[in-house]
């Protein structure tokens, strides 16, 4: 019914930028937390970067100041500009929505993409 489609990541060398997008289709009625998480291998998913439907905004410690995260509500996207990146930001990066469906219930359930890899090395 919902799907969530990354895209963007990459390799890149310390201190470059990429941009990762998430566009999420379906039967959508609406869209209010949407955020990207990572996974580096034998670690636990961290939040990288949360955003409501208002704009409001939550980074981790971690990527604050370095990654933005924002979102286009009109296309159900979100994105994060990640500048100035790190060998420690190597990971998967995933994107995830908190999506009311159009149903007859209006159902909201918690979405994720399927994952795409940044990897930060020289």
């Amino acid at each position: 019914q919902v799907q969530l489609v990354e895209s963007g990541g990459g390799l890149v060398q310390p201190g470059g930028s990429l941009r990762l997008s998430c566009a999420a289709s379906g039967s959508i009625f609406s869209i209010s937390a949407m955020g990207w998480y990572r996974q580096a291998p034998g670690k636990q998913r961290e939040l990288v970067a949360a955003i409501t439907s208002g704009g409001s905004t939550n980074y981790a410690d971690s990527v604050r100041g370095r990654f933005t995260i924002s979102r286009d509500n009109a296309k159900n996207t979100v994105y994060l500009q990640m500048n100035s990146l790190k060998p420690e930001d190597t990971a998967v990066y995933y994107c995830n929505a908190e999506i009311r469906l159009r149903d007859p219930y209006y159902t909201e359930n918690d979405y994720w993409g399927q994952g795409t890899q940044v990897t930060v090395s020289s």
